[in-house]
């Protein structure tokens, strides 16, 4: 495979194979000049299209037919291209969910296989599900593809215990604000030991996760989290809670994000010093946050010399 950059977008040349030898994650191939030898080793039929150089469109297997239905179909049997590669359910939710038409469902044939043959998810390497799902959850609205992944057993197997109830809210409540699989993460729950996330993935959902519950109001969510975070928290809290979001919270959030806590331990120094200092710094930076960041500077500095 040779990658041809036109225009600044890259292109993946490749020769026609065939496989040779399958194990359910990787396949053993070998070089083939038949085209109809390369569709039958493709996933879906959308992803058995070729062209020539000419530019003319070569689909031997109708696959354009079933791209313009919006239809998510695996070539041939389902079950002897899930076992090729059990990725491939993940994948088929992923299709559906970025091409596939939300109102007239999944395949039957290929969602009852992917349900039947879920149990092979495990024996895949947790960066190749944690990146499917990244993948999945970044579309513009994953939720009936989600919805699809939990009847079928799938969703249990790459993220324990998730809840897809509220996501279809979520995606409603989100409008404009670009999709977020860190987001659509969050408001899921369940474990997330299989999908190799990096640290700061993990500690960004698990500190969105944490506020859920919360009450912070949103200038504070702004201020202690960063201005996109908090949004992810806002709307996976009225997803959740099926409550409508606080009044100018975007304008609200921005504003905490951008504040400064108004004092310095020099403001404090030489009459405080030590533990003491710090002490008092933590207590007037509560205060600040309790007043929703209303306080100024002479305020809390008039607290700190009443030892309030």
């Amino acid at each position: 495979t040779v990658t041809v950059i036109a225009q600044g977008v890259h292109h993946e040349v490749t020769t026609f194979r065939r496989d040779v030898q399958t194990d359910g994650r990787h396949a053993v191939v070998a070089f083939s000049t038949d085209i109809a030898e390369d569709a039958a080793r493709r996933d879906f039929t959308m992803n058995a299209l070729y062209a020539e150089p000419s530019g003319e469109v070569l689909d031997p297997l109708n696959g354009i037919d079933d791209l313009r239905a919006r239809l998510v179909r695996f070539v041939g049997d389902p079950h002897k291209r899930i076992r090729e590669d059990y990725l491939r359910i993940l994948r088929f939710f992923r299709f559906h969910a970025v091409y596939g038409d939300p109102s007239g469902g999944l395949d039957a044939e290929g969602l009852a296989a992917c349900a039947e043959l879920a149990g092979g998810i495990d024996g895949l390497s947790r960066e190749r599900v944690g990146a499917e799902l990244r993948k999945l959850l970044a579309a513009v609205d994953p939720a009936p593809a989600v919805s699809a992944m939990a009847q079928a057993g799938v969703l249990a197997r790459v993220l324990p215990g998730a809840d897809a109830q509220g996501l279809a809210l979520l995606v409603h409540l989100e409008q404009d604000l670009p999709p977020r699989w860190q987001r659509r993460l969050s408001l899921l729950g369940g474990q997330m030991d299989g999908l190799r996330l990096s640290r700061a993935e993990e500690s960004e959902i698990v500190r969105i996760r944490d506020e859920l519950g919360g009450t912070h109001p949103p200038v504070v969510l702004g201020w202690t989290l960063g201005e996109v975070p908090a949004q992810d928290v806002l709307l996976c809290r009225a997803a959740l809670l099926e409550t409508p979001l606080p009044p100018d919270w975007r304008a609200e959030l921005r504003l905490g994000a951008q504040s400064v806590f108004p004092v310095a331990a020099s403001d404090l120094m030489p009459q405080l010093s030590g533990p003491a200092l710090g002490t008092t710094l933590k207590a007037l930076q509560t205060a600040w946050l309790a007043s929703g960041l209303t306080l100024n500077k002479a305020a809390l500095l008039k607290i700190a010399q009443n030892g309030e």
